[in-house]
Order: structure tokens, then C-alpha cells, then sequence
């Protein structure tokens, strides 16, 4: 976290209005900031000016902040409060696709600006700005890392000099040198159009990466048009530019004039009906007949050039398991994979066991958009949870080892309760956690979370956790005892930390005695209630949820993966509706 609530201290506690066209990462994390610092919050969606005015008039807001917008906030909202626009841009930079072009443009540094709304876009005086780094990386990876971070800081100071009441906001003068921002035009699929026979791996990458997320770029497959998504270089494969050469699990592999590259999504281009964003190898799976499988050996040593999803590294007396799944959805084939790569580690010479997630998520639990795709969505949400409780399982049963969960990234509902399975959990310190099912139809959930949930957090805390929908800060957390700790923001620093706790547990001269304990520990649960007895009982209720009467949860899901925008925005979000 930003850590920066001290500051707020000798200040009023303001009443602050969130105004965003989804309760996204940025958002969230914004919302356990400035709630921790005291401050009341209430969200509204941004679904039509009548709506919004009305959250104003409801609310009477100290503040209002709108974290991720795609239009003008009304004027008469911004003329009777003070509104912060946050930018995911330089100062002086205006216009949509801003994060877009940076990624193009191959630029070196970019930034948040916290501005404030007028009567021209992205125009109004600027209350604070941070910048950062550039890296190449997709750009729904610099959002959840570079641009979350910088906008925290730059909206946490913000709103300490708004609170201050002394603070004048420096008008947008484009005379000055150091404003190096300018008006830029919508970025078009004309411009991420990618030329197989002339662009180099690294064009192709950055084109894919700065439309990644969203809208991906347009490209021809077998007679039709994909977005493609996920793409990471490859160098050893080659062939004939533009054509898929290799296949490995959910990626396929395209040649390029100088290597290839992997993409792992794609999305059909339809107008009929709305496409989902699947697996390539799913999207394409009539088509790939005589590509060759070229296989990954999850423990065999590798450089960065190639696809993975999982895999596995041993350095000393620690195992460290990766599974970097694409927005941390984890599909039934995932989840085998993942559980026997995860048993053929136990069996190796290691002491500890950390499951190290991916850079950007850690899971979200099983794969909505695979599970729509589906012949019968109801079987395969069967499918699904049963192999994710499958991976769970084989976690809390593991006698040989200690094992960490080590979250990198953010983790979601199954997610979260996969790493209760572990031993021992530890956060970036920027991590949110979102320990619940019920945003999904009302939702039950299983992973053993009726078991894994109580022993860490106490029966006073579960129904909490459960039925507020609201998003944990890593802070929070610890202090509520989910996780064990939480520390770093630099993810480096974090992964360093992580690999000294975990060789200081396998170095420590009582680790027999601690591995003793928790057989010990396990040997009492199971015969107090066994394992099997917990996993019938959500499994009972999952049932209900995918086959029986009440339809809301394929509803729910069927809004979520197709993006439907929202009717209204949940009580639980907007606290002005409830009061």
C-alpha cells in the first residue's frame, strides 16, 4: 500500500464519491486506500447523466473522484463539486488510448495526472502527477502495476491537498517545457494492423501488448477475423511469417520474419452474435489438425524466450511452482495440469513448496469464459470446480513439505482459498484480495473454503468476508489474520524476501518438528470432520447453483464474460442508495 494515511491524520474525513464504468483494479485498490484512511466512500457506475446526478444529489460528496471513465462527467456535476478525472497519462496528454500510444511509441517513461473536470477533456488544472518506467509488457500488466501504483500515490496526494483547502491546481500550460503531453487521436485498428511479411517480432509484440485487454488487434485466421491477445516472443521456432507453426497447450505459435512469437487468446471478430475471449487453441480447434504439439517439460530449465504457463524450480532445498494463467482463470485442463505438476514436485528432494501464482494475477479460480464456451455450461462449471477442488486438495493433504503461497498478484474468489490451502501466505503489499463468490449469481463456492476459511479467520469473520462483496486489502488481511504478512510493492524485492523465508524454513534445525505438527494438525481436522464431508456439502449447494432452478448465476455469468454494461450499480457498492 501507499502507506500514506498519516498525512490525513489532523484532517477532516471527507465524503467521497467514486464515479467509474466498473469496479476495475484501479478502483478497487482506491477504495481500500482512501478507506483506510478514514474517509467514507460510496461508488456509482457511470451509466447515464441522470443517474449520476442523482448519486450526487443522494450522496452530497466532499469529493468526487472518477478512477476509470470513458466520458465526460455532466457539467452540472463539476460545476457543484470539485471532480478528479485520474489519467492514465503524462501531463499535457489528452485523449483516449493513452496507455496505447506509450506502448507504440516505445516510450521510455510514462505517467497518471489527477486533473480537475471541466468543460474541455482532459484539460482541467492538475492536482498531482506521478511518473514511471516503461517496460516491455501488455498493457493490462502496466495497468495493474505501473499505472495502479503511480495513480495511488498521485490520488492519495491529491486529496491531501484538496482536504488541505490551501492547495491552488496548476492550470494546463502547454508554454511550459517540462509539459511534454499532447492531444492525441483515438488509436484505430489501422494502427495495430500488423504486416507479417515486413514487421519484426518485436513490432508485432508491441502492437499486441498495447491492445491488450482490450480491443486486441484484428488479424486473418483460416478465412476469418481474431482478435489476438497474450503474445510473448519465441527463440527457437521459425517458418513462414503469419503462419501457426507450433501449438502447446492453450497457445499457438505464429512465425515472424525474424522467430516467432506465442499468442495465447483470441477472440472471433462476429457481428451476429457477442464472441468470448478463449484459449487459441480452443478458438481454433477445428483448424489445427496438423499443427504439431510441441510440448513443455514443466521442470526442465528454460530462458524467458517461450511460452509457459507452468512451471517449476528448485533452488536449494525450496520448489518454486509458477502458474501464470492469462487474468488468473483457470480452466478444468489447467487445473489437472497444475495438481500433477504440483504431486510430481512433492515427490522430489525439496522441504518447502512455494506456489508462486503469476507476475499479474495469483488465480481468480475456474474459467468463466471456457465454461460459457461450453457445450453445456452447467456440466463443465462441474467439471471445473471439481478439478480446481482436485488441486486444493492435494495442497492441504501434502505431508512431506511446508508449502507458501506467495501472491504476487491479486487473487479472487477460488484463488484466494487456493492459497489457504497452503501452510503459510504472503502478499505484495499492494495485493487486494476478493475472498468470495457471490458478485457471480449468488454463487456458493467450494475449494473446502468452509474448512480452509474458519481456521484462519475465526466463524465471527467468515460470514463477513463472505457477504460483503467488498475487496481486501492486503493490510487488511494480515490484520484479520487471512494471510500471515505482507511487504514489498516492488515485486523483485518481494519474490527476494519470499525466497529468504522459505529457506529459512527449510534451513530451520526445528523443521521436522514443524512438519510433525501439521500431520498432527491434519490428523485432528480429519477426525473431527473429514475432508470429504466438507467438499459433499459445497458440492451439494455448487449443484443447486449450476442445475437447478434458480438461473441466476449463468445469468451473472453470461454478463460477466460478454461485458454487458451495467443496469445499476449494486447496493453493496453504492452506499448513498441504501441510506
Amino acid at each position: 500500500m501507499a502507506n500514506n494515511c498519516h498525512a490525513f491524520v489532523k484532517l477532516r474525513k471527507l465524503k467521497i464519491l467514486f464515479l467509474t464504468h466498473s469496479f476495475n483494479c484501479l478502483t478497487q485498490r482506491l477504495f481500500v486506500e482512501l478507506t483506510q484512511c478514514g474517509h467514507e466512500l460510496s461508488i456509482e457506475f457511470d451509466i447515464n447523466d441522470a443517474v449520476t446526478c442523482e448519486a450526487a444529489r443522494l450522496f452530497q460528496p466532499d469529493l468526487i473522484i472518477a478512477p476509470f471513465l470513458k466520458r465526460a462527467i455532466p457539467e452540472t456535476v463539476w460545476r457543484q463539486h470539485t471532480c478528479f478525472i485520474v489519467h492514465p497519462g503524462i501531463v499535457g496528454d489528452r485523449g483516449p488510448s493513452a496507455l496505447d500510444w506509450a506502448i507504440m511509441k516505445d516510450l521510455p517513461e510514462w505517467g497518471v495526472t489527477v486533473l480537475q473536470a471541466n468543460a474541455e477533456m482532459d484539460a482541467g488544472d492538475i492536482w498531482a502527477t506521478e511518473v514511471f518506467p516503461m517496460r516491455l509488457a501488455k498493457k493490462s500488466s502496466l495497468y495493474r502495476y505501473e499505472v495502479v501504483e503511480a495513480a495511488t500515490r498521485a490520488v492519495l496526494a491529491a486529496v491531501m491537498r484538496f482536504e488541505s483547502g490551501n492547495y491552488q491546481p496548476v492550470p494546463l500550460d502547454y508554454s511550459r517545457t517540462d509539459v511534454q503531453g499532447r492531444l492525441h487521436a483515438p488509436i484505430r485498428q489501422s494502427n495495430r494492423s500488423i504486416d507479417w511479411q515486413h514487421d519484426n517480432a518485436r513490432t508485432i509484440l508491441k502492437k499486441i501488448h498495447a491492445a491488450d485487454g482490450f480491443p486486441g488487434v484484428l488479424d486473418p485466421l483460416f478465412g476469418e477475423y481474431y482478435y489476438l491477445f497474450d503474445a510473448c516472443r519465441e527463440e527457437s521456432l521459425t517458418g513462414k511469417p503469419g503462419t501457426i507453426v507450433a501449438k502447446r497447450n492453450n497457445a499457438i505459435c505464429r512465425a515472424t520474419i525474424d522467430g516467432a512469437i506465442w499468442i495465447s487468446h483470441l477472440k472471433r471478430k462476429q457481428d451476429a452474435e457477442p464472441a468470448l475471449k478463449l484459449a487459441a487453441t480452443t478458438a481454433l480447434q477445428n483448424h489445427l489438425t496438423d499443427v504439431p504439439e510441441i510440448p513443455d517439460d514443466p521442470f526442465a530449465k528454460t530462458g524467458a524466450g517461450t511460452y509457459r504457463d507452468i512451471g517449476f524450480e528448485q533452488k536449494n532445498d525450496v520448489g518454486y511452482l509458477h502458474f501464470d494463467f492469462y487474468n488468473g482463470a483457470m480452466d478444468t485442463a489447467q487445473c489437472e495440469r497444475l495438481r500433477d505438476v504440483y504431486l510430481q514436485a512433492t515427490s522430489l528432494d525439496v522441504r518447502v513448496i512455494v506456489l508462486m501464482g503469476g507476475s499479474d494475477f495469483w488465480s481468480n479460480g475456474i474459467h468463466l469464459n471456457h465454461i460459457e464456451h461450453a457445450a453445456s455450461p452447467a456440466d463443465e462449471s462441474w467439471r471445473n470446480i471439481n478439478a480446481m477442488n482436485d488441486l486444493v486438495h492435494a495442497v492441504i493433504t501434502t505431508d512431506r513439505q511446508l508449502t507458501i503461497a506467495a501472491l504476487q498478484g491479486n487473487a479472487g474468489a477460488g484463488g484466494v482459498f487456493l492459497s489457504l490451502a497452503t501452510d503459510y501466505i504472503f502478499a505484495r503489499t499492494s495485493v487486494i484480495l476478493n475472498p468470495h463468490y457471490k458478485s457471480m449469481g449468488n454463487l456458493y463456492g467450494s475449494e473446502y473454503w468452509t474448512y480452509l476459511l474458519p481456521r484462519r479467520v475465526g466463524a465471527s469473520q467468515v460470514n463477513s468476508l463472505m457477504q460483503n462483496r467488498l475487496p481486501v486489502s492486503a493490510q487488511k488481511a494480515r490484520e484479520i489474520g487471512l494471510i500471515d504478512d505482507c511487504f514489498a510493492l516492488n515485486p523483485e524485492e518481494f519474490k527476494k524476501e519470499i525466497a529468504r523465508i522459505a529457506e529459512a524454513f527449510a534451513a530451520d534445525p526445528d523443521f521436522f518438528l514443524l512438519l510433525q505438527q501439521k500431520k498432527q494438525q491434519r490428523l485432528r481436522d480429519e477426525q473431527q470432520k473429514p475432508l470429504q464431508s466438507y467438499r459433499d456439502e459445497e458440492l451439494r449447494r455448487m449443484q443447486l447453483n449450476f442445475y437447478g432452478f434458480d438461473p441466476s448465476y449463468h445469468v451473472a455469468r453470461y454478463h460477466f464474460v460478454h461485458k454487458i454494461p451495467h443496469g445499476w450499480t449494486p447496493r453493496y457498492l453504492a452506499r448513498h442508495r441504501r441510506l
